[in-house]
């Protein structure tokens, strides 16, 4: 609140490996991200290995990165893929590996997630840890559900911060009144952040459905056009649904007064959250 800059983390995940493959996703290099212990539960997470040309833009982000905090500079032209794998690539679907930055003034990261909401048909199932919306993102998929679209999606059973997830289940009771399916997943915390639409469109990356990542963080994520990993995820998606309980409109309206209105109370600091 005294400085916003403060708040403008690098909160993107990326390993690179020799140019050719690289690693995105909601994980962390913690004990807890992989249940070494645990910390809120089990812990479910999500990311994605891509290799070929696509690794580029994952080497652009990182290297322009580092070159800025330590004021040097690269020749990235010997980071190219093809440099130590000159053999062509296996080729599936298409794969956009892009990023977010608070300082451009283009919210990149939620305007990808309501490019991808919009053009449903049949389904859109989301995975986040987060669910602190502003009114176009709640708008998006209010309109898709209302449209006959199956919209999902799947939040924490386990909270890792409460204030968080409060504010989360505030945003239930008018996404289920539209016909959105909110589900939480009771073993514990899950911190994937994946979007699958219609078998065609899929999203993997580290930005959440919050105003921090979505406008005050770095990040990154990969776009996917007609890939099997999109049906990676929707399978991924559909197993982790047999673990999680149905959040209906007769829970909603069961919690007791002094949390919903704590809970609207909270809906007004959102966008700090």
């Amino acid at each position: 609140m005294l400085s916003s800059s403060l708040n403008n983390r690098d909160h993107r995940k990326i390993v690179i490996v020799d140019g050719h493959t690289a690693f995105t996703g909601g994980i962390n290099l913690a004990d807890e991200y992989i249940n070494q212990y645990e910390k809120h539960g089990h812990w479910k997470d999500a990311g994605i290995m891509i290799k070929g040309d696509a690794v580029w833009n994952f080497t652009i982000m990182f290297l322009t990165m580092w070159n800025f905090l330590n004021s040097t500079e690269d020749d990235y032209e010997k980071y190219r893929p093809h440099i130590h794998h000159p053999e062509s690539f296996h080729e599936d679907g298409f794969f956009t590996p892009y990023c977010d930055s608070p300082i451009d003034g283009e919210p990149v990261g939620e305007q990808v997630y309501l490019n991808a909401i919009s053009r449903a048909q049949k389904y859109i199932y989301i995975e986040t840890p987060y669910l602190i919306m502003d009114n176009e993102t709640v708008t998006a998929l209010r309109l898709a559900a209302k449209s006959g679209v199956d919209v999902r999606i799947i939040t924490p059973g386990v909270a890792d911060k409460w204030y968080v997830h409060t504010m989360t289940r505030a945003y239930y009771p008018l996404l289920i009144e539209s016909g959105v399916h909110i589900y939480e997943y009771t073993p514990g915390f899950i911190h994937s952040k994946v979007v699958a639409v219609d078998d065609e469109i899929g999203i993997v990356g580290t930005i959440n459905l919050d105003y921090r990542s979505l406008y005050l963080h770095f990040e990154c994520a990969v776009w996917m056009y007609q890939t099997q990993a999109i049906l990676d995820a929707k399978q991924d998606f559909l197993d982790t649904l047999k673990l999680c309980r149905k959040i209906t409109l007769e829970d909603c309206r069961a919690v007791k007064w002094p949390v919903r209105f704590m809970r609207m109370i909270m809906r007004v600091f959102s966008p700090l959250m």
